[in-house]
């Protein structure tokens, strides 16, 4: 697997270039396979029971899992942000695991973190605006006017470390993998790998999601909270 982002065509809008890189139509095919199994789920589920078995059992697992993590971390006052992050978690985690069939995880281009990060840094001042009013944006000249810039340095500070984090993450193990496969003799990349992938895909990929929302959360909560 080459670890460089491929361009795969460009196409004109309005004189304006649009170029469909890999990294794009790698999320297309991620948000299509969680849009196929939203539409199967909510199929499944038509007739819901009281007393759940079998797939309805798993699905209820994972959400209620889900649930008391967010709970945890921020608390009931921030319950509302559950699903915007359970879908964030669902994303980042497929993203991760994608290399596991081939495709260059989406993760290892600096745009997607950077855009999920983004997405975090505006809920933070949302939510702090919204339960702390005048007082969160009095919090930004704390302890004194001088330190103004230092705190708005600090919040920028925020979505760079938590895109970083799980950017260099993910592309640290791609490379790791790609030099790994060009490296390696025919016979040991049937055995070596897959346990490598099973440490670089599937324990770092699920580990970067879980801290990348659990993080996420924290900030939100410590933007809330007086």
């Amino acid at each position: 697997m080459d670890f460089n982002v491929k361009n795969l065509f460009v196409f004109e809008i309005g004189g304006i270039e649009v170029w469909i890189t890999q990294t794009i139509v790698n999320t297309w095919i991620i948000m299509l396979v969680l849009i196929a199994f939203a539409v199967y789920t909510r199929i499944r589920l038509r007739k819901f029971e009281e007393i759940p078995t079998g797939f309805q059992n798993v699905v209820e697992l994972g959400v209620e899992a889900f649930d008391d993590m967010a709970r945890e971390t921020a608390g009931d006052e921030l319950m509302s942000l559950g699903s915007w992050f359970f879908m964030v978690f669902l994303f980042v985690t497929l993203a991760n695991l994608s290399g596991l069939v081939g495709l260059r995880p989406p993760t290892a281009d600096f745009a997607t973190p950077l855009a999920l990060a983004l997405a975090t840094f505006f809920l933070i001042q949302i939510m702090g605006l919204k339960f702390r009013k005048g007082d969160y944006l009095r919090s930004f000249f704390e302890p004194n006017l001088i330190f103004f810039p230092l705190n708005v340095i600090g919040e920028i500070a925020r979505p760079i470390s938590l895109s970083f984090r799980l950017f260099g993450n993910i592309l640290a193990g791609l490379i790791l993998m790609t030099l790994i496969y060009a490296l390696l003799p025919t016979v040991i990349r049937l055995v070596l790998p897959a346990a490598l992938h099973a440490y670089f895909d599937l324990f770092t990929g699920v580990l970067q999601t879980y801290i990348f929302c659990v993080l996420s959360l924290t900030f939100i909560k410590g933007a809330a909270e007086p």
